[in-house]
C-alpha cells in the first residue's frame, strides 16, 4: 500500500464548516474528487491533486530551503477530524495559502533540487526509499512542485483554504 499526498481547495465557507463538521469536510472532499475524476476540468480550476508518493521528497526539499509555510502536512489539524487514510486532514488558511502561492511562483524547481541527488533521499531514509535507493531521477519530485505552483495559485487567486492528507 501506498501513501498519497492529496490536496483539496475549500472555499471560504466550506473550510468555515469544515473546521466545525470533520465528517461533512470528508463527504466535500469526496464529491470534489468524484467530480474530477469524469475529466473535464481543467488544470487552473482543479480543486483536487495529489503529489503521488513525492510527498515526503517534497518535504525534505521545502524544509532545506526555508519554505515559509508547510504546505506537505499542513499548519493545523482539523478539529476531532478522524484519520482520512493515514493521517486526519490539515490545513492552510486562505492567508497562509496565498503566503505559499507567492513563495511558490518564487522558487522555481531547479532551486528546490540544486546540489541534490537521490543518494541524498535515501540516506535522510525519505519515502519511498527504495526508488531514490535504484537511483531514480528527482524530476519525478520537481514534476508534482511544478503542479503545485498553479494549485496555489488558483486557491490563492479565490480565497480558498487548502486542506492535505496522507492516504
Amino acid at each position: 500500500m501506498s501513501m498519497i499526498g492529496e490536496y483539496a481547495r475549500l472555499t471560504a465557507d466550506e473550510f468555515e464548516r469544515a473546521l466545525g463538521d470533520p465528517e461533512w469536510a470528508q463527504e466535500r472532499v469526496g464529491e470534489l474528487v468524484e467530480a474530477e475524476l469524469g475529466g473535464g476540468v481543467d488544470d487552473a480550476d482543479a480543486r483536487c491533486l495529489d503529489t503521488d508518493k513525492a510527498w515526503h521528497a517534497l518535504d525534505y526539499l521545502l524544509s532545506r530551503i526555508d519554505f515559509p509555510v508547510d504546505i506537505v502536512f499542513g499548519e493545523d489539524a482539523i478539529p476531532d477530524a478522524e484519520d482520512w487514510g493515514y493521517t486526519p486532514p490539515r490545513y492552510l488558511t486562505p492567508e497562509r495559502v496565498r503566503v505559499a502561492a507567492e513563495a511558490l511562483r518564487d522558487i522555481p524547481a531547479e532551486r528546490l533540487v540544486e546540489g541534490v541527488g537521490p543518494e541524498d533521499l535515501a540516506r535522510a531514509d525519505v519515502y519511498p526509499v527504495v526508488v531514490w535507493e535504484r537511483g531514480e531521477s528527482l524530476e519525478y519530485v520537481t514534476a508534482y512542485y511544478e503542479a503545485l505552483v498553479p494549485f496555489f495559485d488558483a486557491a490563492a487567486r479565490e480565497g480558498d483554504a487548502v486542506l492535505m492528507w496522507l492516504d
